[in-house]
């Protein structure tokens, strides 16, 4: 299960996509999620990542980064719900309490909750979608020349993480190769056997960073200036998609300052769906971000179409 929330060559039209596109087409969901509180814009935002992450082969790892964030959504909704009293639709009443005064529930609040929660799974299955199709080596090829080595410590520590959790599991088979139980005894007895393990995966960590810096050093890392030996195509496609994407961006920047898409949750929350030019500007918008979709599908169906993009 965890080797597929970590990036993995499959040969995929996303995975071929340039860098700087695949960046520029992340960071248009990122700042359009941020961008808009509409809960029907929200959901198209979450509807398309949704087919995107299927479409990268991640359905495992995507329902995985699903499952820890549902119960966040609960609690975010939950919380709201108590704090917040600038909703005027008050459907429970509770009692009074000491230095916070009497518990009362709005409709509002918790609409704004839920849409909060989605704006949350939004951001999960973007970032889902990014360890998918976005590769370290390339993303560090990309930014070398900006910021270099800020870029190798995030890469580095990006590609740590799954060697981490696969030397874990390792360890974890070993033991019990050995004889250790880690779902018998009490809750102390559990706890020494899982802090073992960890002081074994320590132990393991600093002998990868010392192998990682030895080989860094027989290449003569940071002795002088860097010589690139890969350079990242430009195709088509590439275009297509970037386009795409900065056309959805200015049309749904275009029309959040025109006042399509603006929602407000307080004092009553509005209607989601205002005019139909708000509808147009949506589905304008998701016909941009489809393009890395449609152009993947036609990518799997017609081998002309690959040779020409």
């Amino acid at each position: 299960m965890w080797e597929k929330l970590f990036y993995r060559e499959k040969g995929l039209f996303l995975q071929s996509l340039h860098p700087a596109a695949m960046l520029a087409y992340l960071l248009v969901f990122l700042l359009l999620c941020l961008l808009y509180e509409n809960p029907l814009y929200l959901l198209a935002l979450f509807f398309l990542l949704a087919l995107l992450n299927l479409e990268a082969e991640g359905r495992e790892a995507w329902e995985g980064f699903l499952k820890g964030g549902l119960l966040l959504v609960v609690l975010i909704m939950v919380v709201n719900s108590l704090v917040i009293r600038a909703g005027s639709t008050v459907i429970w009443s509770g009692p009074a309490v000491p230095l916070w005064g009497k518990l009362q529930v709005s409709l509002e609040a918790l609409y704004y909750g839920a849409t909060s929660g989605l704006r949350f799974l939004v951001l999960l299955s973007l970032f889902c979608l990014y360890n998918l199709v976005v590769s370290p080596d390339k993303l560090l090829s990309l930014l070398a020349g900006f910021a270099y080595y800020s870029v190798l410590a995030v890469v580095l520590a990006t590609r740590f993480f799954p060697v981490v959790v696969r030397n874990l599991l390792r360890i974890k088979e070993v033991q019990e190769l050995r004889g250790v139980d880690f779902n018998q005894g009490t809750l102390w007895e559990r706890v020494q056997k899982y802090s073992s393990l960890y002081g074994v995966l320590l132990l393991s960590s600093l002998e990868d960073a010392m192998g990682i810096a030895e080989s860094m050093q027989a290449r003569a890392f940071g002795s002088g200036k860097r010589t690139l030996y890969r350079h990242h195509l430009w195709r088509p496609r590439d275009t297509i998609c970037l386009a795409g994407s900065l056309g959805a961006f200015s049309l749904a920047l275009w029309g959040w300052f025109h006042g399509y898409g603006r929602y407000e949750f307080y004092p009553e929350a509005d209607v989601l769906i205002k005019d139909a030019a708000t509808v147009g500007i949506l589905l304008l918008v998701c016909l941009g971000l489809s393009l890395p979709l449609l152009l993947s599908k036609g990518w799997k169906r017609w081998p002309f179409l690959r040779s020409k993009i």
